[in-house]
């Protein structure tokens, strides 16, 4: 489905191995330790332990397990192949024949290496905990906000969820930010004086005729170092002053 503020292109990347891995990242992400390779031993057939192996890498890659297409830059395969001893690296296509066997080793590696669902509740809370207090401490937008979680979720071998899935994540623990946001100034603003917050409000209004908000007027300062200038800006800031802001 589509996501309303990530592109096409950002989307379809999403849990995949499209983009061609420098050689520090092959070497980081691709490169088989010895409890790879004490599992990957256990697999009858060439095919098996390059497509066992990739299953390894792609997870800890990107965070999901490939089960149904090689969905994968050839790259990766070949730098995986070269490290089995194995000389026909094209033996993967007939891994992924057998969809079994890849939701197979999927099981096999997410318990050999403590891979948790999306779905899990201790770590759901976990992950809602860090998004929402992401989102209240930093003024970012909603892309940037999409790819803190992804990568938490990869740090803490949490399997990813289906993008719109997580986006729907983001956006709500925006929306939720920004409420806290509004009620937080809301209560502030009413405490330092009960008519503040209606004339704020009444800043956010376009006066008939004119082509900005009196908000947005008073947030643009003069430019100009002229005498005319400086006069203007002292009536801005008593037009400021006069809303109390400092109590």
């Amino acid at each position: 489905m589509p996501v309303e503020f990530l592109t096409d292109e950002r989307a379809e990347s999403y849990g995949a191995f499209r983009l061609e891995p420098s050689r520090p990242e092959l070497e980081r992400f691709v490169l088989l330790d010895d409890e790879d390779r004490r599992l990957i031993g256990k697999r009858r057939g060439d095919h098996s332990r390059l497509g066992f192996a990739l299953q390894v890498c792609m997870v800890r890659y990107v965070g999901l397990f490939l089960v149904d297409r090689l969905d994968v830059r050839w790259p990766v395969v070949e730098y995986l192949a070269e490290q089995l001893g194995l000389a026909d690296p094209s033996v993967v296509k007939i891994y992924i024949d057998r969809e079994k066997t890849a939701y197979e080793h999927a099981w096999e590696i997410e318990q050999a290496f403590g891979y948790h669902k999306y779905d899990d509740p201790d770590w759901g809370r976990k992950f809602r905990t860090f998004l929402y207090g992401r989102a209240w401490t930093h003024a970012e937008g909603p892309v940037a906000l999409f790819n803190h979680p992804t990568a938490w979720l990869r740090r803490h071998r949490v399997l990813l969820p289906g993008v719109g899935v997580l986006a729907r994540q983001v956006s709500a623990a925006r929306t939720a930010a920004e409420d806290r946001l509004h009620a937080t100034v809301a209560r502030a603003t009413f405490r330092a004086h009960p008519a503040l917050p209606p004339a704020l409000v009444g800043l956010l209004a376009v006066p008939d005729g004119e082509g900005r908000s009196e908000l947005e007027r008073l947030r643009r300062s003069p430019t100009r170092s002229t005498g005319t200038a400086m006069a203007q800006a002292l009536d801005r800031v008593n037009e400021i002053s006069a809303y109390r802001l400092a109590g």
